[in-house]
């Protein structure tokens, strides 16, 4: 198993065990990474939900994590770019899709018609879930979407990656490994 992963295991346990996180945001950590540039070792793409905060689920500290957020965590041009840049400047070669229960996006895309646009994230979702009305299954789903999305998108690029996808289970703070 990718080293990068075992890591995140790791860091999602210690979360779940301990009532602080433990990633380092020294003011050495940040002179260190503002001389030396950052060197994550793992790009996230999570919901935008102020529940959900990948640092602090992994245990990570600053320059450990380059962390994309976007509501429903769905995958557009904007959101690949960002992982093309952390992948072949940043040398990441571990992208976790991080999905969540009680997800409101994708609440949104199974109960409801919404318009604006909250429609561009809630159409992806459609896509992503088919007819499926059970809101974890459908998150999961969502996940695996997007997964998919990254892995056909960033396969021309014949970058070493490993794309994942997880769940974190707001109410007992665990990850899920899809």
């Amino acid at each position: 198993m990718n080293q990068w992963i075992e890591k995140l295991k790791n860091g999602n346990q210690n979360y779940i065990e301990n009532k602080e996180s433990f990633g380092d945001v020294s003011l050495e950590i940040r002179r260190n990474t503002t001389k030396n540039g950052q060197h994550p070792y793992a790009i996230v793409i999570a919901c935008s939900d102020s529940r959900v905060i990948p640092e602090v689920i992994f245990s990570c500290g600053i320059g450990e994590l380059f962390v994309i957020r976007v509501a429903g965590n769905v995958i557009d041009d904007h959101q690949l770019g960002s992982v093309e840049y952390a992948a072949s400047h940043l040398d990441c070669s571990l992208i976790v899709v991080l999905g969540h229960t009680h997800c409101g996006a994708v609440e949104a895309a199974i109960h409801h018609e919404v318009d604006g646009y909250i429609a561009s994230i809630t159409d992806e979702i459609k896509l992503a879930i088919g007819e499926e009305t059970d809101e974890e299954k459908a998150s999961k789903l969502n996940v695996e979407h997007s997964v998919h999305l990254i892995s056909e998108a960033l396969n021309h690029e014949h970058l070493p990656l490993d794309v994942v996808g997880a769940l974190y289970h707001i109410d007992s703070g665990q990850v899920e490994w899809l």
